[in-house]
């Protein structure tokens, strides 16, 4: 078997320029704190029964929230075009820095299990984690959600906002 031409992996998979999520959580576990982060890794995973997986990285705090046991449900919030500011906001800081809430200010209210719906960001859905997948060797965990409530703006017509336009944006930690 070849060896992998990591630099033409990267460019295949920068052909796929993945459309932008922001996942918010809130665990029970650790008193009811809520938190967000910039997600590209995302994936529908089955028709029938509908599933969905999210890999957060194993440095944000955002996993850490999701890892705990009584934490039941994640939020997806699809990106637009225009939400680049939000997209820096969730991706380009930390909640792990004792002076960053990614959610002060914005309005928001709660979902099932308590996950954050912020209004800033209509097309969203709220799954109920069902699994979480370490892959060996990885840094980002999966959590198999099962979709329980969705919604889409009437009309919206916007393209969402994808990873190439994102490549700006300093990461608030490392992968």
């Amino acid at each position: 078997m070849a060896e992998l031409d990591a630099g033409a992996f990267d460019a295949l998979v920068a052909r796929l320029d993945t459309a932008m999520v922001v996942v918010t959580v809130a665990a029970e576990g650790a008193g009811g704190e809520v938190d967000g982060c910039l997600v590209g890794f995302h994936s529908q995973s089955s028709i029938d029964p509908r599933r969905y997986v999210v890999w957060l990285s194993v440095e944000n705090r955002t996993f850490r929230l999701a890892a705990e046991l009584a934490t039941t449900h994640l939020a997806v919030h699809l990106l637009s075009a225009s939400d680049l500011d939000l997209a820096e906001r969730f991706g380009g800081t930390t909640g792990d820095d004792p002076d960053v809430d990614k959610l002060a200010g914005l309005p928001w209210s709660p979902g099932a299990g308590g996950a954050p719906l912020l209004d800033a960001l209509p097309e969203r859905f709220v799954g109920r984690i069902l699994e979480r997948l370490r892959v060996a060797g990885g840094d980002h965990v999966g959590f198999v959600l099962e979709p329980e409530s969705a919604e889409v703006r009437a009309g919206a017509a916007e393209a969402p906002l994808r990873m190439g336009r994102t490549g700006d944006i300093d990461p608030g930690h490392p992968a």
